[in-house]
This record gives structure tokens, C-alpha cells and sequence, in this order.
């Protein structure tokens, strides 16, 4: 990869110490959809689905990480509900989406048509993106697609599912930091496959019974948690369903590299949606998806702005990358 002073990059517009907590916007409070569904989008395939806010609001849609993560209710608190027409959806295999933990069909560009058949079917125009980790792969590349679709997008925690991205997690990056958090999740692994934890874990979480898998899923999204935020909290119980189901979609994912043309492909195409207003929240301190890739971006994105934040890691729910989301959400919506 190119070096930082690389003729492709940006200088981020400001680096942030932090909100002032006098003056940092809150989380809006908790509130509850307003409607709930479930859309059929083929292949077997039911998406749960749904809506908060202001029914004629600006509408923006909620693309969730992992891949296989889910929606949960705090994805709710980062618009002001007197403004919004906020989306939420479960990806196809997650959360209460129909059937659950399912590989078949369950790719990249199923999800991107995906959200495009969400769209259609609420009639909506063009709408916002708002994304974290993969939820900021999966809005940068249905904008590409769909730039005509796309108001603006404010994603968090960036990453494009190069192969320097994923060994960087998964080849002993971010395991410099965390040396007990990856002794941990190598264990399962015998020595000699660890060269391709990846495909070690992939061929595990699609083989055997569920037990079998929920056992091996449980280390895997254990390193996750254990390397989210820049003050991780102790590892606690681990819902084994939520579990194999985040272990057995993201290993799914990787293991096929997205299924993008090319490595590199979401900055190679970023000329598509030049022109496009974006906010980039980032993390100075994000082992899981280091500042690189969005100071890369920023340099491909005339209309993106960088907001990197000193005091934080990847987690969507450390304070300072909160309240800049929200200042995000807030500038935005006044935009036509």
C-alpha cells in the first residue's frame, strides 16, 4: 500500500481531541418503530425491516457491520426522530431476518440489490447512508452503483475489504497490541493452520452440527469485542445464536474477499460518487479498521470529509464517535 504521503491522500479536514461535554450532542433518546415487517427478496430470503422517525422525513438507512452483526435499538439514537424517516434492517442470515445464519445466497451484491429492493418497496426517492465497519463497505458500494439513489452518506470506522485490511486483523496486525485477546483466538487453530486463520475458521463454521459451530464462533467474536474499543470492557457472555451467525457470514465474506472484482476496488471507483457529500468518522485508535484506509478515501472523495478522533477506537458507542455521527446526522439533514 502506499505510504501516508502518498499523492492520493488528504489531510483530514480537522483532528478531534474529543467532544467538550458541555457542548457534544447527545444520543437521541430511545424510540420504537413505528412499523415492523418483514420483505421477501428471493433466494428463500426475508429481510425484517423497520421504520422510526418522522414517516415523511429525510429518509436515511442503516446499514449494520460485521457482515452478520445485526441491527439493535441504539442504531435508533443517532437521528433526531422529529427529522428522520429512519430504516433499519437485518442483512440477510442476521438478526430476525428469515432464514438465520444461512450462507446460500448471501453475498456482497445480494445485499447491495438488497437495499435497493428496501428502497423501492418504501418509495423513496433517494435516501441517506449511514454505515460502520462492513456497514461502510456495503453504503460506499451501493452508492457506487446506485449514485443516483444516494442523498449522502456518514460512515464510521472504514473499511473496504482489501486483503491488507483483513491481514492486518487477521494475520497478527492488530494481535501486537492484544497478544492475549489472539493467543485466545488462535487456540482452536492447530499451529499448522495458522498461516490462514480465515479459511481455518471458515472450514470449522461450515462443517459439523450447530453445536459444533457455536463453539468455534465464540472465540472469533470474542477477538472482535476484545479489540473494538480503545478502553475494552472485560469479554462477558456471548449469545451462541448471535454467534455463529456473526462467525459463520464475516468468515463467509472474507474468505471470498467480497466478492469485488479487484482488490482496491471501492477506491479505484470512487470517482462515481465524487460529487456526493460524505461524513467520515474515524478512530485514531481503531485496531480493527486503522485510520489508513479513511485518510485514503478522503483523498479519492472531493465531497467526503474526514472528522479523525483521538480518543477512540472502532466501537460506534465510544462518546466522541457518537457525537460526531449525530453532528453528521444534524448538518445533514437541512440538506435537500
Amino acid at each position: 500500500m502506499p505510504p501516508a504521503s502518498d499523492s492520493r491522500t488528504r489531510r483530514p479536514d480537522r483532528v478531534l481531541q474529543g467532544p467538550d461535554p458541555r457542548t457534544a450532542p447527545r444520543l437521541f433518546p430511545p424510540i420504537e418503530p413505528f412499523k415492523r415487517f418483514h420483505l421477501p427478496v428471493g433466494d428463500g430470503h426475508e429481510l425484517y425491516v423497520e421504520l422510526c422517525g418522522r414517516p415523511d422525513g429525510r429518509p436515511a438507512v442503516v446499514l449494520h457491520g460485521g457482515p452478520g452483526a445485526g441491527i439493535s435499538p441504539f442504531m435508533r439514537r443517532f437521528f433526531d426522530p422529529s427529522r428522520y424517516l429512519i430504516v433499519l434492517f437485518d442483512q440477510r442470515g442476521t438478526g430476525r431476518s428469515r432464514p438465520h445464519a444461512v450462507l446460500e445466497h448471501n453475498t456482497t451484491w445480494h445485499l447491495v440489490e438488497d437495499v435497493e429492493r428496501i428502497r423501492d418497496h418504501l418509495g423513496i426517492e433517494r435516501w441517506q447512508l449511514f454505515g460502520g465497519s462492513w456497514g461502510s463497505t456495503l453504503a460506499l458500494l451501493y452508492a457506487q452503483r446506485y449514485p443516483q439513489r444516494t442523498k449522502a452518506l456518514v460512515l464510521r470506522g472504514l473499511f473496504t475489504m482489501t486483503r491488507a485490511e483483513l491481514d492486518w486483523f487477521y494475520a497478527g496486525g492488530a494481535a501486537r497490541f492484544f497478544p492475549e485477546a489472539w493467543a485466545d483466538f488462535v487456540d482452536p487453530i492447530p499451529t499448522a493452520e495458522r498461516d490462514d486463520l480465515i479459511g481455518a475458521y471458515y472450514r470449522r463454521l461450515t462443517a459439523g452440527d450447530a453445536a459444533t459451530q457455536t463453539a468455534l464462533a465464540r472465540p472469533w467474536v470474542r477477538w472482535e469485542t476484545a479489540t473494538a474499543a480503545l478502553r475494552p470492557g472485560r469479554g462477558g457472555f456471548v449469545d451462541g445464536a448471535y454467534a455463529r451467525a456473526f462467525a459463520r457470514i464475516e468468515s463467509h465474506y472474507f474468505v471470498h474477499r467480497g466478492w469485488l472484482e479487484e482488490d482496491g476496488q471501492i477506491l479505484r471507483d470512487m470517482a462515481r460518487i465524487a460529487d456526493i457529500p460524505g461524513v467520515m468518522v474515524q478512530g485514531r485508535y481503531d485496531m480493527i479498521c486503522p485510520p489508513e484506509t479513511a485518510v485514503r478515501l478522503t483523498g479519492a472523495w472531493p465531497a467526503g470529509e474526514l472528522r479523525l478522533v483521538d480518543d477512540c477506537g472502532h466501537a460506534l458507542s465510544e462518546p466522541s464517535i457518537a457525537a460526531e455521527l449525530i453532528r453528521a446526522t444534524d448538518r445533514l439533514a437541512g440538506l435537500a
